[in-house]
């Protein structure tokens, strides 16, 4: 096997990196990788493991010059450790991680693909003077990784999703016991009820105004945010992303007051961001509709067998049918 380390993710074609990330998630597909490469906080570089010419594992490497993201720093994850410059590897963004692994190969040969990963963002983290991590790796991944990397794995949070049953929304509640069905209907029957006009939108169409409405949500929950930043952040994705994003919203006159954005990526929807204009909404579940049961209707529309959540608000999510899987830290060895 042979690693090679690659500056620029453009350099590889999209359909040999996706044959190894399509299982992984939307925060390691191509397509999202490529977008985030323009973040100035870090410098990536993207190990490739080649067996026979064929790409059998990769992972990005990122040298974190700058982490704006609390729950992407170490020392604030992880009590006892000092401030000290990071090398994240795989995924920094999204808070779904594992190393992308052929999954044909044999065991044995798995293990060796998976060595070099390990190796290489080692061999990077000791020449820039940093510690080696993997954040956010999935449970499956994690024992696997931490065998590799002769560590403990530290469970930093659980990731929570939503299995689609079926083929209609109907299925989805038939799935859920009978009170929790009466709870969902009454929300969505509230919401309709409200007057609100409904629209499907392109990310580039309302990035400006979801961003204020998503500084608002920040804001809400303790998190100040500028809403011109996370407007231009919000431009940056739907750029980079090609404007594949979904943007389900809610309407009031000629306002919008409430969205949500979403991504299809390998038959499941990946919620990304929602936000709220508190002082508009109507007191009719805009939460749990934009977040949960439009973009639900929207993956049956299309074929999605899952509603990707992520993390925080774990009890709203089971409630609603989410099955909850543990995310770990790994240190890189």
């Amino acid at each position: 096997m042979i690693l090679t380390l690659v500056p620029d993710i453009r350099d590889i074609p999209p359909s040999r990196w996706d044959a190894l990330s399509a299982q992984a998630g939307l925060y390691l597909s191509h397509r999202w990788l490529a977008a985030q490469q323009r973040d100035p906080t870090a410098r990536v570089h993207y190990a490739l493991v080649q067996d026979d010419g064929h790409l059998v594992a990769a992972a990005p490497l990122y040298v974190v010059d700058t982490e704006p993201n609390d729950l992407y720093r170490v020392h604030e994850l992880l009590p006892g450790r000092a401030p000290a410059r990071t090398l994240l590897a795989g995924a920094r963004r999204g808070y779904v991680n594992a190393p992308l692994l052929h999954p044909r190969l044999t065991p044995a040969r798995r293990r060796e693909a998976l060595g070099r990963l390990v190796t290489a963002a080692a061999t990077l983290a000791t020449a820039e003077k940093a510690v080696p991590w993997w954040l956010y790796v999935t449970d499956e991944a994690a024992a696997e990784l931490a065998d590799a990397c002769g560590t403990k794995p530290v469970q930093l949070n659980q990731d929570a999703r939503i299995p689609l049953p079926g083929t209609t929304f109907d299925d989805y509640l038939a799935a859920l016991p009978s009170k929790r069905r009466v709870t969902i209907r009454r929300e969505r029957r509230a919401f309709a009820e409200a007057g609100y006009e409904r629209r499907t939108l392109r990310l580039s169409e309302c990035a400006d105004t979801a961003g204020a409405l998503a500084a608002q949500l920040q804001a809400r929950h303790g998190h100040p945010a500028d809403p011109a930043v996370m407007a231009a952040i919000l431009r940056d994705q739907a750029e980079g992303m090609a404007d594949s994003g979904v943007v389900h919203a809610a309407f009031t006159s000629r306002h919008m007051v409430a969205f949500s954005l979403a991504y299809h990526h390998a038959g499941t929807v990946w919620l990304r961001s929602t936000g709220y204009d508190y002082a508009r909404l109507r007191g009719a579940h805009e939460y749990f509709n934009l977040v949960y049961y439009l973009p639900i209707e929207d993956a049956y529309t299309h074929g999605a067998t899952a509603l990707h959540l992520g993390m925080e608000s774990l009890r709203a999510k089971v409630l609603r049918g989410a099955t909850a899987s543990p995310l770990w830290a790994v240190e890189g060895g």
